[in-house]
């Protein structure tokens, strides 16, 4: 796997759209974190707490670290002190415990709401009713320590690319609609983080500003 050449041809693909890649490195070892790096990657995506705070400790700090997989609220503590971005709130609970912790840590953390947008029921999120009444409740108004910068959503996992288009589609849709809103002052809706390896260039197509790709640079899990 050539994860130089892989990491130029992303690189081609996203230049000149506002859209940025986001290396997902979940079960790669630091080694080729390291050799991604010095491709110039520098946001990276992990999907587990303990294997994100320990990458975190042995690699540069001037990575901007993505958390993108479902956060249980036991272990924001973990993450609170470097994490740049959380792309997986889904209640008002984790909200909550993201802002305390960041309080403890003398920061502002960004997050991302995390929508439902596939078929699957598997799949966690907040159905469009949830997130405008997430957004407009004096709760989260009150938050000094979080931001939310904008929407995540993962499409169905099918072959049927029509189907990916209208589930990003919709997603896009509901991100316009929101960002055009009058919202609290913590509530700035300018990042829409949708696509990965399967289905990163209909994302694109449909607006993306994060993608998620893993695979398609590190090559299979190992």
């Amino acid at each position: 796997m050539d994860i130089k050449n892989n990491i130029k041809e992303f690189k081609n693909k996203i230049s000149g759209k506002s859209c940025k890649l986001v290396a997902v490195s979940k079960t790669k070892p630091v080694s080729l974190l390291a050799e991604a790096y010095h491709e110039g990657v520098r946001i990276f995506g992990e999907n587990k707490v303990q294997e994100l705070a320990d990458k975190y400790e042995k690699l540069p700090k001037d990575i901007e670290w993505h958390m993108i997989g479902h956060l249980q609220r036991n272990k924001v503590k973990y993450i609170a002190p470097f994490v740049a971005l959380i792309h997986s709130v889904d209640s008002l609970k984790l909200l909550n415990e993201v802002n305390k912790q960041a309080k403890k840590n003398n920061r502002v953390i960004d997050c991302l709401l995390q929508m439902h947008i596939a078929a699957e029921e598997t799949k966690f999120g907040l159905s469009e009713e949830e997130l405008l009444e997430l957004i407009s409740s004096e709760e989260v108004g009150e938050m000094k320590n979080i931001r939310i910068v904008g929407l995540m959503g993962m499409a169905t996992f099918t072959d049927n690319k029509e189907q990916i288009r209208r589930e990003f589609r919709g997603l896009k849709k509901l991100f316009d609609k929101v960002s055009r809103q009058n919202t609290p002052q913590n509530v700035i809706i300018k990042e829409l983080s949708m696509g990965m390896s399967g289905d990163y260039e209909i994302a694109i197509e449909e607006g993306s500003t994060l993608i998620r790709v893993g695979s398609a640079i590190f090559g299979e899990r190992g």
